[in-house]
């Protein structure tokens, strides 16, 4: 009896060697050969692994396995590959004399079993179909959607065998009904006759019964012999029986994937459903997957080589089986990379569900189905517009503005130019000038028809800068003082006849004032005629004449 220290241990143990996800997880990384491919590992055929672009390298690594081939979990059925019909019509089967040769599906022994099987089951269902994902009649459902695959790859082939054996009565046909089954309907109703004049009035929409009868009566068509004519109605007699055989293991396969997988069924379909569980090994290997791996399950690894992966089953890197259920379909292009993987986190819980038969009758995935259908609205819904905001109301009351040197500095700065000014205006009666400069034309308005001139900014008077008084003061101090007096330093220059410089010393020519002064105004005294006194009459205090004191 173990302690509860080995039971730890033994934990810890298991922790370290990695669950049943993570061995699950490795399995689905594994090559064919049984190889993982791990981040600097090799592939298979012994070429470096594609890590794949834009930041896809998990996925890569999922794929594993050869290039361009679906990777086969642990477990798992292969699925059948589905055929390109660009392929298809790049055959030339109009030399090919039976369509047997073509098209051996319908009647061989694995249709016949199938059939066979599908006819027993519905008369004796598996008690133990939900719970055994070991029966029988489980591994009959996977091998009877992968047989329907199958039939619509012949059928595509059946259907160009047709195509061109048709051809010569009725060429413009091909163009007109593109699908299958109308097209060989349309066949038996025109017939073989010389006038095709067939009733194909329920058969086509009306739009299309016009084209189809008006181009049959003007068509260039030579009628067909007893013999290639037997050679055409055989072949749509196969094409009518593969499409009843289809049906058959369709209905069949859909009343019993529901009582599989009821909660998957109603997410992702019934065929969709079946190709899963087909590809995951039953449930027990669904729910052992990662919610982010499922989406890749039927995935094709991208070729190393760069050849084309068309024919594969699926139409594009990163998209397996969930990417062809009708949901995604649904979807518009640009979300559905979106979409599968939020249907892929919503099977895996599904698959929980299915696995514990919680919700036997599919409640779950019912919700879960109309939780994504409002999430994909929601993908597909427009981005909302711009709220498009009233303009404030217009007010009669002037606004209180900051004022001062510094809003005025601001408001300077982002003021228009007079030369932006210039080019705003526009003389009228005359076309402006105009500039071009690769795809942009700039018009320089009245730029290039002004004196060149440009005024400048006008100051306001109060925001000029004013002196103190003291500031005054000094100014007043420091300037010249005005009139006709001039500094020692000033000098006056001449040019004599003979074109000589005089230089003329001020002092000297003081001096010369001063010297007629002294002639003219040497001697001579001021007459002091007293108040009362006149000419020849003594004052009262002396004689008329002298000096004064």
């Amino acid at each position: 009896m173990t302690s509860l220290a080995d039971e730890l241990m033994n934990d810890l143990d298991d922790l370290g060697s990695g669950s049943e996800v993570d061995d699950e997880l490795d399995n689905a990384m594994a090559g064919p050969s049984g190889s993982t491919n791990t981040g600097g590992a090799e592939g298979a055929d012994g070429a470096p692994a594609d890590d794949g672009d834009d930041g896809e390298a998990g996925d890569e690594a999922l794929l594993g396995g050869v290039p361009g081939e679906v990777h086969v979990p642990e477990g798992g059925v292969r699925p059948a590959d589905e055929v390109d019909p660009d392929e298809v019509n790049a055959m030339d089967l109009a030399g090919v004399a039976e369509v047997g040769k073509v098209a051996r599906l319908q009647g061989s022994r694995t249709m016949r079993e199938v059939l066979q099987k599908i006819e027993y089951y519905r008369q004796n269902p598996d008690p133990n179909l939900a719970s055994d994902q070991d029966s029988s009649e489980y591994m009959l459902i996977v091998q009877a959607n992968n047989l329907s695959v199958e039939i619509d790859n012949e059928m595509l082939v059946v259907h160009k065998f047709i195509r061109d054996h048709y051809l010569p009565r009725f060429p413009e046909l091909d163009s007109l009904v593109s699908s299958p089954l109308p097209y060989c309907r349309v066949i038996l109703a025109l017939g073989n006759g010389p006038e095709l004049q067939g009733d194909i009035a329920g058969i086509l929409p009306s739009g299309s019964v016009m084209a189809v009868k008006v181009t049959a009566a003007t068509t260039k068509g030579q009628q067909l012999s007893e013999t290639e004519w037997n050679v055409v109605k055989g072949a749509v007699d196969m094409m009518f029986n593969l499409d009843q055989s289809k049906r058959t293991i369709l209905e069949y396969v859909e009343s019993r994937i529901t009582l599989l997988a009821p909660n998957i069924s109603a997410i992702v379909g019934t065929q969709t459903a079946t190709k899963i569980l087909g590809i995951a090994g039953g449930l027990q290997g669904l729910v052992r997957i990662p919610h982010s791996n499922i989406y890749l399950l039927g995935a094709v690894k991208r070729a190393n080589t760069g050849f084309s992966t068309a024919a594969h089953s699926v139409d594009r890197l990163h998209t397996g089986f969930i990417y062809q259920c009708p949901l995604v379909q649904q979807t518009r292009a640009e979300d559905r990379m979106k979409a599968q993987r939020k249907i892929g986190a919503k099977v895996a819980l599904a698959a929980r569900v299915d696995m514990a038969k919680s919700a036997p009758t599919g409640s779950f995935g019912e919700e879960m189905k109309g939780k994504l259908e409002s999430e994909m609205e929601r993908l597909a819904r427009p981005a909302p517009s711009k709220v498009v905001k009233a303009l404030p109301r217009p007010d009669a009351q002037k606004k209180n503005r900051r004022g001062g040197k510094r809003a005025r500095k601001a408001k300077e700065a982002y003021a228009q130019t007079e030369l932006r000014k210039l080019q705003n205006r526009l003389k009228f009666g005359e076309a402006e000038e105009e500039v071009g400069a690769y795809d942009d034309v700039q018009g320089m308005g009245m730029i290039g028809s002004s004196s060149g001139r440009v005024r400048a900014n006008v100051a306001e008077a109060r925001s000029k800068a004013k002196l103190s008084k003291s500031a005054k003061g000094r100014l007043a101090s420091i300037k010249p003082v005005s009139g006709t007096a001039t500094s020692g330093l000033a000098t006056s220059l001449a040019f004599t006849p003979v074109q000589g410089l005089e230089l003329v010393d001020p002092s000297k020519m003081r001096s010369k004032v001063d010297e007629a002064n002294a002639k003219w105004f040497a001697e001579g005294a001021f007459t002091h005629v007293p108040k009362g006194g006149g000419i020849g009459k003594p004052s009262a205090g002396g004689s008329g004449t002298g000096t004064s004191k």
